[in-house]
């Protein structure tokens, strides 16, 4: 057996490339904030066992690169077409380069009311939540046949249900301590991605990298916006009006969901950390505090948590 290591995997870039750009239709205005992670692999393995540079593109040169598509793409207001556009300019550019990671983060800006409508160019934060995607792109069968393969979803979405969900029917032994409760406080910060089936594109202009889909039927990446929002609807929907026995029957329920809906995405994964609220004893003041129908004053705890996840497959 050798002594010597050898390099399996090689992947580098751009990460926390920070972008937000204003698209202008006259008076109205459009917004996006994203933060950007831009990688590269291909013929670079010399870079790491020779330290040859002469096959390196310079991070720099990733992220301005970054602040050019979102200048100049079309795609900037969509997440997973700008993500698809960058990685397919990356690939088409550098020859020995044959493959590109994007992640998207978006932040949320939402338009102000006035008046009951909507203002042209005023925005407010209306969430923390992000909305997310990653896409590979693969250069690896040719430079005119890229394949794009695309995982998107939500970040951080915090909900809460004060009745609605219970917890009962548990093992218990001699570790067992949690009490059995027919009703409780539901909440969780919700991670959600979805993948969709492997998507062949185009690149319809050599030189800017601009890209097209081959198929741009709905529910596909390059429709990622109606996903995205039947996704998140379904999240909150599915949240607000279960009658959860438990965190896994919810979340198989958000995912199945989600399945059904979209004929384009192959699997739904879900994380759900319990944000735990544990209702204050004050019998010592001679108030009832401890039972569901009388809880009214709690203690939000950050942790421990019980961390719930699961992966649907089609």
């Amino acid at each position: 057996m050798s002594n010597e290591g050898y390099l399996s995997y090689a992947r580098y870039g751009k990460d926390k490339v920070r972008v937000f750009r204003i698209v202008r239709e006259g008076k109205w205005h459009h917004v996006v904030e994203y933060n950007v992670c831009a990688l590269l692999e291909g013929a670079i393995e010399t870079s790491y066992t020779q330290a040859d540079n002469s096959v390196v593109v310079a991070t720099d040169s990733i992220k301005n690169i970054t602040y050019y598509l979102a200048k100049t793409s079309p795609h900037i207001l969509h997440p997973e077409r700008f993500a698809i556009h960058l990685g397919s300019f990356l690939v088409k550019k550098y020859p020995h380069i044959h493959k590109a990671f994007v992640s998207v983060e978006k932040l949320r800006w939402k338009r102000i009311e006035v008046d009951e409508k909507e203002h042209p160019h005023a925005f407010f934060r209306d969430g923390e939540d992000l909305r997310v995607t990653s896409v590979e792109i693969d250069g690896t069968q040719g430079k005119d046949k890229l394949v794009a393969k695309v995982t998107s979803g939500i970040k951080g979405l915090l909900v809460l249900k004060s009745t609605g969900s219970a917890f009962e029917n548990f093992i218990r032994d001699e570790f067992t301590t949690l009490v059995e409760v027919n009703d409780r406080i539901f909440s969780t910060s919700i991670d959600l991605s979805y993948t969709f089936s492997p998507f062949p594109i185009s690149i319809t202009d050599g030189n800017s990298g601009e890209v097209s889909a081959v198929d741009d039927g709905k529910g596909t990446p390059w429709d990622g916006e109606s996903v995205a929002e039947l996704a998140r609807k379904v999240t909150l929907e599915v949240f607000a009006k279960d009658e959860s026995a438990s965190v896994q029957a919810t979340l198989y329920k958000m995912a199945q969901d989600i399945i059904s809906a979209q004929p384009h995405v192959t699997d739904v994964q879900y994380a759900l950390p319990n944000k735990h609220y544990v209702p204050v004893d004050m019998k010592y003041i001679g108030l009832e505090n401890l039972k569901p129908d009388s809880a009214e004053v709690f203690v939000p705890l950050a942790a421990p948590s019980g961390l719930i996840s699961a992966r649907v497959l089609r």
